[in-house]
């Protein structure tokens, strides 16, 4: 199970494809979003601060969509390619190899769109001195929990408290997905079930734990938290996106949402061109789709300071600061807010 927080940009997006059916009849449109400080329970609206909200919708069922629709207009997705090779890209002529199935197969293109992820082939092709990576590991990572169970609240709860970080989401009026910060080399096989409840209560105070329902977990994980950007998304022929170029930190829950703005923009970019021969946006496609990752990154290592214990780092009182301003600031929840719910396209 993966990311389920769509900005408005992404559900804008679905629906100019023509895939916005299902997210509107299924998806939760939040409004707001709740922090925790001790026993206060603060809520941010969304809505009111930016005149957007955020629609709890899994991405697994963004994929179901794509998938389907793609087979209703016979767009050809194909599965277990293996030997992927990039060819070419710095050149005129690129193109692209795999074998599936046993045979050999080669695609002659213009462009090559690199939307294969961190472990894909696509970064992996470009010359190591052609990139710029930027990463960071954080000294902590978060456990989480899949449980079929009412969620705590109607909206997200993000609890910043002595003994670590804890969120409270869903994916659905009847799912629930619990996440706890954790010790980086932390055994998943030392938390029972019984044991993450309990501390989750603890951690996201007496408000948000009055309405917590207790259930078998469906699924437990522990993730990482990291961040990382290789610079520049173009490379010749060859346009990287999403999780192939970038990660941030899942807090503010952007990895899905900026990849979605970085096809946006290059298939805009692709309409450009074919239609009146331009290389403009193809040209500028690169700095537009980090100009976002970077403020989205600054965002979310904001947000993880605010919330997160580090080892060394920002202290418990300075991270009171933090949040109480933020609490107390109409111009800091606005600025907030119009970071959560992400800027629109340009």
């Amino acid at each position: 199970m993966r990311a389920g927080v769509l900005e408005q940009t992404t559900v804008d997006v679905m629906r100019a494809l023509g895939l916005g059916e299902r997210v509107a009849r299924e998806g939760l449109v939040h409004a707001g979003i709740n922090l925790t400080l001790g026993a206060d329970l603060f809520r941010i609206d969304l809505q009111q601060l930016t005149g957007a909200a955020v629609t709890i919708y899994g991405q697994q069922e963004v994929m179901k969509d794509l998938y389907d629709a793609a087979q209703t207009r016979e767009i050809s997705v194909l599965f277990e390619a293996t030997e992927v090779a990039l060819h070419d890209f710095d050149g005129a002529h690129a193109f692209v190899t795999y074998s599936q199935n046993g045979r050999s197969h080669r695609v002659d293109c213009d462009f090559i769109a690199g939307c294969d992820g961190f472990h894909g082939v696509s970064r992996r092709s470009v010359p190591a001195d052609a990139l710029k990576i930027r990463q960071e590991t954080y000294p902590f990572s978060w456990l989480g929990i899949l449980v079929d169970v009412p969620p705590a609240n109607d909206e997200l709860i993000y609890a910043s408290h002595d003994k670590g970080f804890a969120l409270a989401s869903m994916r659905s009026p009847t799912r629930s997905r619990y996440y706890m910060q954790c010790a980086s080399d932390e055994d998943i096989g030392a938390w029972s079930d019984e044991r993450f409840w309990d501390e989750l209560r603890t951690r996201l105070g007496p408000v948000a734990a009055a309405n917590i329902t207790r259930g078998p977990s469906i699924e437990k994980s522990i993730a990482s938290v990291r961040s990382f950007r290789a610079e520049p998304m173009r490379h010749g022929n060859l346009f990287l996106a999403g999780d192939a170029a970038h990660i941030v930190p899942p807090i503010g829950a952007k990895g899905l949402n900026l990849a979605v703005a970085d096809v946006a923009v290059l298939a805009d970019a692709f309409v450009e061109f074919y239609r009146n021969g331009s290389q403009r946006a193809l040209d500028s496609y690169s700095e537009r789709a980090l100009a976002r990752v970077r403020k989205a990154d600054v965002f979310s290592r904001n947000f993880l300071e605010m919330t997160h214990r580090f080892p060394e780092g920002p202290s418990r009182a300075a991270q009171r600061v933090r949040l109480e301003q933020l609490f107390q600031s109409p111009e800091a929840r606005r600025e907030f807010a119009r970071d959560y719910v992400g800027a629109p396209l340009s």
